[in-house]
């Protein structure tokens, strides 16, 4: 068996979470490969709206086994949140959930000095959601990570106060005053002790050895989906840098994410929208400034599910996209909320860019400083309502699902 992959071809945002939760009943585990708690997968369904950060987008699949893999970072205090969220809605958690001992934790302090980096960069903040991500992939690469297998051990304690302490000189030699900063809205030493009480709920979980797990499970015929978080273009060093996340959200991260050779790599299902979003600060080639971006943001319903944060919008944009597909080696590609483009009478795609009088499909070295003009073509629209009829089009395209309140947009269309 093979282990197949979904993740997203834009920069987040493009209805993941959705697709999984569809896609699960036809595999045996769901695995989280890279990223945290920045994600934010939302999933509707029976009057109800979840949002996931950490726990895989099957876990509401009585009979799927969701793994946290070991290229996900852990904030205790958020992953308590979300299953206390979970339980509140008779959703089994505790025997559905594994989590790979070598995934890595965020600190109270990684917070804390997430805070104080992008509030030292003034007017080049990079738009960080302050979940402690960077600094903790820091610390991992750098070798002073502590891992969830870490809390098993006695010397635990230890080894935090000796990082806390790095961290705090770090946030000294900034001057700043770390009770001038709020996590969660608290304050840090509140938080820290919050932080601290929910490693019982961690230490309540099943933990493996993720590694060993994941390749018994191929060998023994189960079927595997990789759940990527964030999208394409935030990845670490294929994004637009330096407006990226920290992690490789691409393909190959799942072999680094789970512990996996590339030749188990099976299907690659990449999901993207009929047009663009993007949250935070970075270029954005086709991003709109007029009312047709605030028409894309409304009707679409634009805003962060773990910010909050409205999302920058515009058309779609095909070099990047192809980008993305050339990235991740893709197989499939599901689009996504093309319901939202139903009263737009003219749309827009962008198919090239012109760099200095060149027109070119190459996304550039440097896409922040560069002057990258997209050259679009016209589309007519189709002017009707997708949810009472679906729409035509070509036979090699068919549609794969329809499942109302679990796939993106209102009508719920998904396309493969």
């Amino acid at each position: 068996m093979k282990i197949d992959v979904l993740l997203g071809l834009q920069w987040g945002d493009e209805g993941k979470g959705k697709v999984v939760d569809v896609l699960t009943p036809h595999y045996d585990i769901i695995a989280r490969f890279q990223g945290g708690p920045n994600a934010g997968h939302t999933i509707e369904f029976d009057g109800k709206k979840f949002v996931l950060h950490t726990i895989p987008s099957g876990i509401f699949n009585a009979s799927t086994i969701n793994l946290i893999g070991n290229g996900v970072i852990i904030d205790p205090y958020v992953l308590e949140k979300e299953i206390a969220s979970l339980k509140i809605s008779d959703v089994e958690v505790i025997d559905n959930l594994l989590v790979s001992r070598k995934a890595h934790l965020i600190l109270p302090s990684h917070r804390l000095l997430d805070a104080v980096y992008e509030n030292a960069k003034g007017k080049q903040k990079i738009g960080s959601t302050l979940k402690g991500i960077g600094p903790a992939y820091t610390d991992k690469t750098s070798r002073n990570g502590i891992r969830v297998g870490d809390i098993e051990k006695d010397h635990f304690q230890e080894k935090y106060n000796a990082l806390l302490k790095q961290h705090l000189d770090i946030v000294h030699q900034f001057k700043q005053d770390i009770n001038s900063f709020k996590i969660e809205g608290l304050p840090f030493a509140e938080y820290e002790q919050k932080w601290m009480n929910a490693l019982t709920t961690l230490k309540s979980l099943k933990k493996v050895n993720s590694e060993y797990f994941i390749n018994q499970q191929l060998k023994a015929g189960k079927k595997i989906l990789a759940e990527g978080a964030q999208g394409t273009m935030l990845d670490i060093d294929f994004g637009s840098y330096p407006f990226v996340t920290s992690s490789n959200t691409i393909t190959s991260g799942v072999c680094s994410g789970l512990g996996i050779a590339p030749s188990a790599v099976g299907r690659v299902i990449g999901i993207f929208k009929a047009y663009c979003t993007r949250v935070g600060s970075g270029p954005f080639p086709t991003e709109l400034h007029n009312e047709q971006g605030d028409e894309l943001r409304n009707i679409g319903h634009e805003f962060g599910s773990t910010t909050g944060r409205p999302r920058r919008c515009g058309w779609v944009d095909l070099p990047a996209l192809k980008y993305a597909i050339m990235l991740n080696g893709v197989t499939e590609l599901m689009m996504m909320k093309a319901d939202v483009l139903n009263s737009f009478k003219t749309i827009e795609i962008a198919t090239h860019y012109d760099i200095n009088g060149h027109k070119t499909e190459e996304i550039p070295y440097d896409l922040t400083d560069t002057d990258c003009q997209p050259v679009y073509k016209q589309l007519k629209g189709w002017n009707s309502d997708l949810s009472q009829q679906p729409p035509r089009r070509p036979p090699q395209l068919r549609q794969v699902y329809r499942r109302k309140h679990r796939c993106s947009g209102k009508n719920g269309f998904c396309w493969s």
